[in-house]
């Protein structure tokens, strides 16, 4: 269990556990802390850009010192063919840092090595995250 302001930190072993793996999938309510969980993991990798949600650009990339990390948010996508109009190959097979949130949406498109992190808000306003990797 986290509380919002703690899922910066979480990210630490978040990334010791991924290990060579860049690909991270989000999965959570709207306002569980995906985005907040990201910007942690963004801070912990060095990334020099303000980050935020990509809603309507569908990809932000973000300047780190070991290159590009893209952050997804396919909320908004109404097929899996707009993310192949996109060019998702080209960003999860790069080995490049991947955060996507709202992965249902590109269920079939998904890497089978990728980390799954569920964040699920609780009743006394903190967060349960489990990672299945």
């Amino acid at each position: 269990m986290a509380n919002l302001a703690e899922l910066p930190d979480v990210a630490v072993r978040i990334l010791a556990v991924a290990g060579e793996r860049h690909v991270f999938l989000f999965f959570g309510e709207m306002g569980a802390g995906k985005t907040t969980l990201i910007k942690g993991l963004c801070t912990q990798l060095g990334v020099v850009d303000a980050t935020s949600s990509p809603t309507f650009a569908i990809v932000n990339e973000y300047t780190a010192p070991q290159g590009p990390v893209y952050h997804f948010d396919f909320y908004r996508i109404k097929s899996e063919q707009e993310a192949f109009d996109l060019g998702y190959e080209d960003y999860f097979y790069s080995d490049r840092y991947c955060f996507v949130e709202w992965p249902e949406k590109i269920a079939t498109l998904l890497p089978s090595d990728a980390i799954s992190i569920r964040i699920t808000a609780q009743p006394d306003g903190s967060r349960r995250i489990e990672i299945a990797d």
